[in-house]
């Protein structure tokens, strides 16, 4: 079963990098990086200069990280076990959380088995004895459902490397019968960037034959022609694996195994589990019609995925099963660009295509080769336009933030003892928030700045005293607009919010609060050209750095000058910080937020001096 998809709403430019992508050869080949022979997956990475950070366990000062964060992490987690908002989302979760090479959190809550049935007349679980619940653990394996994709992604795109398959390539040119019913232009990027027209999902384990079930595929017409529509589909990934089992000749368990769970050391992590297994994974769901597809009873330690189990197991959209330290392993290799210590499982150009959003023009579906990029909606505050990442329709997810560096694995048994139970993502969102406010945003200058916060559906303002900026007693300041006695705003600005749903402004009045105009500024950042922000209000992403901040101010007695920043009800990003605030006009200082005496007079409203 799929994991139900929604954007973020974003209106901000995307990256352009998918529209350059080649293919060369049959290979990969981004214009920014040059082409060359790809080592196979087991290849030592001595060949590329050594090997690469290897997580162990750590302080969170050791990984660069703010400890209180990240013991809200755990606080908020625990929530969810109770009412969300009447039961549980997960009857248990491991959270794993971290930077850099340091795992600085890993917690298991809650119970990996705690029913043995649902009843629907009640609309309640029906508990093990005591004697017989099994709790979390940190090494808890999961049913890792949809996030399963991102393994078949991998596998397809080392593949693309070795010239075996073509990114561009047409599917029906690996497997002829796949060109029927309309399918034949449908290339393999589409089928890694959900655009090949597939619906979401067909019930494939009706069929009692591998045959029937391969016929389906077949016969399956698009919705929509190749290209034209985002939209999220188990179709795409179990026709890949179809293709990788055609051009290899082997199984994808046997791929799985091949050519990334044993390069990297990831002994919890395969298709179909030993029922040896067994007491350590976490159970799913009481799977019974009319909920579920199949009546099975409790589904624990086999694949919950109605098309996964119809298929043996093994499928391209679900059925891997894996523990939370062998994710981190996954996310470390993909964010050292490709590498785990000494074994390389694909080259740095392939990890920037698959962090490469080839979705441009559908925004708010930003999607990489396999990877979904900058979802609010799941990956919260750690979402940025490279911020990749997958959730799977049990409760799990892994989310990757290259720009800090940084690795959050939420693994929860959220339909247990039923699916429908759980709604929304609100665990995974609140992890993602507090392990974005854990990474520290440094002052600009001094011991501390302004933090907005970030907290949904509020308004903080940051406010100035009242100054007296038509230049009384200032020789050089006049009327003129161009003139260079004329007030000015300076400070330090760093942002991260939401796009278009929460923005700040910079906004004056001019009769004591009752009225508030905007204000254009300038923002400059090191290395950059300067940008123009004429309706006074910045949204989205700025790249996680201070920018300087350049405003021009009207000329009058008793100007009021602040910053506000909204949010809606849903989503936010890392927040807001400013820093240095100084008014000066006429060769003269009116306000310098160095002096004590000056900073004493801001009066902040929902923000706070930070000193990350």
């Amino acid at each position: 079963m799929s994991e139900a998809v929604g954007g973020s709403g974003s209106g901000m430019s995307r990256r352009q990098l998918g529209r350059r992508v080649l293919a060369v050869g049959g290979g990969l080949a981004a214009l920014p990086f040059p082409a060359g022979a790809v080592a196979s997956a087991a290849t030592s990475a001595s060949a590329s200069g050594g090997g690469r950070p290897t997580l162990r366990h750590g302080s969170p000062e050791r990984a660069g990280l703010l400890p209180e964060p990240l013991d809200r992490l755990v606080t908020d987690a625990e929530t969810f076990l109770g009412p969300s908002p009447k039961h549980p989302w997960y009857a248990g979760a491991v959270l794993l959380a971290g930077r850099g090479g340091t795992v600085a959190l890993h917690r298991a809550i809650g119970m990996a088995v705690r029913y043995s049935a649902y009843d629907e007349k009640t609309d309640t679980g029906v508990e093990f004895p005591a004697d017989q619940r099994i709790p979390m653990t940190r090494d808890t394996v999961f049913d890792l459902a949809s996030v399963s994709k991102l393994f078949t992604s991998i596998l397809a795109v080392q593949q693309i490397e070795r010239g075996a398959l073509e990114l561009e390539g047409r599917v029906a040119t690996y497997l002829p019968e796949f060109g029927a019913a309309g399918k034949q232009d449908i290339t393999v990027r589409q089928l890694l960037t959900h655009t090949s027209g597939f619906r979401p999902w067909l019930p494939l384990y009706k069929e009692p034959t591998h045959e029937g079930k391969l016929r389906l595929v077949w016969n399956e017409a698009p919705l929509n022609p190749p290209g034209t529509t985002y939209l999220y589909s188990d179709l795409n990934l179990i026709s890949l694996q179809l293709v990788l089992e055609e051009i290899t000749g082997l199984g994808l368990d046997r791929l799985l195994r091949n050519e990334i769970t044993a390069p990297l050391g990831m002994h919890r992590t395969r298709f179909n589990p030993p029922a040896s297994w067994k007491p350590g994974i976490a159970a799913t769901e009481d799977a019974r019609l009319p909920w579920s597809g199949l009546d099975r009873g409790l589904v624990w330690g086999e694949v919950h995925d109605e098309n996964a189990f119809g298929l043996g197991g093994v499928a391209g959209h679900a059925g891997v099963f894996s523990s939370a330290w062998d994710l981190a392993v996954l996310g470390r290799t993909l964010l050292n660009g490709g590498v785990y210590g000494r074994a390389r499982i694909l080259e740095p150009r392939s990890v920037e295509l698959m962090f490469t959003d080839f979705n441009t023009e559908f925004p708010g579906d930003e999607h990489g080769l396999g990877f979904e990029l900058y979802q609010h909606w799941y990956m919260g505050a750690m979402a940025t336009p490279r911020t990749a990442g997958h959730t799977g329709f049990t409760g799990t997810s892994l989310v990757l933030d290259p720009t800090t560096d940084s690795f959050l694995v939420v693994l929860g048994n959220s339909v247990h003892p039923v699916r429908g139970w759980r709604s929304g993502s609100a665990p995974r969102v609140a992890a993602a928030n507090n392990l974005a406010r854990a990474v520290p945003v440094r002052p600009a200058r001094g011991r501390a700045s302004w933090f907005s916060g970030m907290a949904s559906a509020t308004t903080a303002t940051l406010v100035l005293p009242p100054l007296d900026t038509t230049g009384a007693g200032k020789a050089t300041v006049t009327a003129s607009a161009t003139a260079p006695g004329r007030p000015r705003l300076r400070c330090a600005l760093w942002w991260d919010t939401e796009p278009q749903a929460d923005a700040l402004f910079l906004e004056t009045s001019a009769d004591g609060g009752d009225t508030w105009l905007p204000v254009a500024f300038t923002t400059l950042r090191d290395g950059e050209a300067p940008l123009e922000h004429p309706s006074g209000s910045v949204t989205g992403w700025s790249g996680r750095a201070w920018h300087r901040v350049t405003a021009e101010l009207p000329g009058t007695t008793g100007l009021t000058v602040r910053w506000r920043y909204t949010t809606d009800r849903q989503y936010v990003g890392r927040g807001v910080y400013v820093d240095g605030l100084r008014v000066a006009a006429g060769g003269g200082t009116l306000f310098d937020e160095s002096r004590p005496a000056d900073a004493g007079r801001i009066t902040a409203v929902g923000w706070t001096a930070a000193a990350d």
